[in-house]
């Protein structure tokens, strides 16, 4: 028997205990567009993807990353003025849906507006010149932007999305610009708005009101139609010759976000590409707040990052940080990596970012902060007491892993074979003592039956014993 546990134990150790413990990645789903992708807005997890580093003209979609170079740098009441250039150096059949014209003036609130719920081409040459002082030279904070929230494969050359040679996007870095765009609180406001009222310009004297373009978030309020999709929040359409229909779609239920973008679509397959990949990334994942499960921090007393050794004690992880994992998963299945060359240096505070993976997959990450008081650092190599900026990485398994499920596996199965023995002994004792009671009850009859009475009988056994401890003998 305990061949057999520890046969099965090898067995689970090898391969059965994966299965159990750890989920595959789902896949469950496709989109028929030449590209799409669809990440978790709060850890920034990719949850499906399909070409998504392969280039792709942007086409509207584009007027995300205006918006978010806009908000970043201008006051919503700003007035801006529409130049001839703005209102007329536009691509041959772009269209001027709202009417502007040169000489308008609208607020910079008024103008988002008009950009992402209508697309205004106009809006947004308008809005680049009165930001930078021309379009080139926002074109030049738009590619700066995108290089500082982790674009690499992308470039833009005017802030609307016509048709240029030089003006292409990938999937996975327009899901970076979408994430970006919709944590931005004013871009996030003016594209969840499905209408909004235009003040009076030249061509419309009485002011004019705009819907939302985008279809699934003009259903938002019709359950009825095939494009509503529940929680949905924000997007961006795109159309020209080259690009296709491009889409971007944001939602969020029971506090989670799922962001999807769509490249080289078709009419109107391409919003139930969109939609189908948010419904994907509700169904089939959930998220897990780092700060209430990592245990860095108490499993031991230091933690050295780089060449710096902090006390625990004066560390404390990033609050609100989730990552996104299969159902069926757990926090203990992650790997962690303590990482010191922080990109994001948005907290003066910050020691290291703790990245987590999941089957080599970035499922979420966290700053490593120090407290503003009480802080200790040791310079490893030098023993002297310092500020940190670690320079490398640490690699180290989350707590829990399924190293240490196997390891718990086996050693159940073992003290389980143990039992078993101790058992086994006791039982057969036990059955050793039950023949003896009946070989002593026989005798017993046999000598009343040959007239001894029960005093001469336990005499007899007493000397039989007695002599076979003086013989050695039982």
């Amino acid at each position: 028997m305990i061949c057999v546990l520890l046969a099965a134990a090898i067995f689970f150790c090898g391969s059965a205990f994966t299965a159990w413990g750890k989920p595959a990645w789902p896949s469950d789903t496709g989109i028929q567009a030449e590209a799409g992708i669809a990440v978790d807005a709060d850890s920034g997890a990719v949850l499906f993807g399909q070409n998504i580093h392969k280039a792709y003209a942007p086409a509207s979609i584009t007027k995300l990353l205006t918006a978010l170079v806009v908000a970043e740098n201008a006051s919503l009441d700003d007035t801006v003025v529409f130049s001839h250039d703005a209102v007329y150096n536009v691509e041959s059949g772009s269209g001027n849906s709202l009417a502007l014209d040169e000489g308008d003036e609208l607020s910079v609130r008024d103008c988002l507006h008009a950009l992402l719920l209508r697309s205004s081409n106009q809006a947004a040459n308008a809005l680049a010149e009165h930001v930078a002082g021309s379009r080139d030279a926002f074109v030049d904070m738009m590619n700066e932007k995108i290089a500082q929230i982790g674009c690499t494969e992308s470039h833009f050359a005017n802030p609307s999305g016509l048709n240029d040679s030089d003006q292409y996007v990938t999937a996975y870095d327009m899901a970076l610009i979408a994430r970006a765009a919709f944590e931005n609180e004013t871009v996030l406001a003016v594209d969840s708005a499905r209408t909004y009222t235009l003040p009076a310009t030249s061509r419309n004297p009485d002011g004019l009101t705009i819907s939302m373009e985008h279809r699934i978030l003009a259903a938002s309020d019709n359950p009825s139609s095939s494009y509503y999709l529940e929680g949905a929040v924000g997007g961006k359409t795109g159309y020209t010759s080259i690009a296709g229909n491009t889409l971007v779609t944001y939602a969020r239920r029971d506090g989670r976000g799922v962001i999807s973008v769509i490249l080289k679509g078709k009419q109107p397959q391409y919003y139930y590409d969109g939609k189908n990949l948010i419904e994907f990334g509700f169904a089939s994942f959930r998220n897990e707040t780092i700060s209430d499960n990592e245990t860095l921090l108490t499993e031991q007393d230091q933690v050295t990052v780089g060449e710096k050794t902090y006390e625990t004690s004066e560390l404390y992880v990033q609050d609100g940080a989730v990552v996104t994992l299969p159902l069926g998963a757990s926090f203990s299945d992650v790997t962690r990596s303590v990482n010191a060359d922080i990109s994001d240096r948005s907290s003066e505070e910050a020691v290291a970012s703790l990245i987590y993976t999941y089957d080599e997959r970035t499922v979420g990450s966290a700053l490593l902060l120090r407290r503003q008081t009480g802080y200790v650092s040791v310079d490893v190599s030098s023993g002297e007491t310092e500020e940190s900026s670690g320079e490398t990485e640490v690699e180290t398994n989350a707590p829990g892993s399924s190293r240490a499920w196997v390891v718990a596996l086996v050693m159940i199965l073992l003290l389980a074979a143990a039992a078993l023995g101790v058992f086994a002994v006791w039982h057969r004792q036990k059955k050793e003592q039950e023949l003896l009671a009946m070989r002593r009850a026989r005798r017993r009859q046999r000598l009343r039956e040959l007239g001894y009475d029960e005093g001469e009988f336990e005499r007899m056994v007493k000397e039989r014993e007695e002599a076979s401890k003086n013989s050695g003998r039982r």
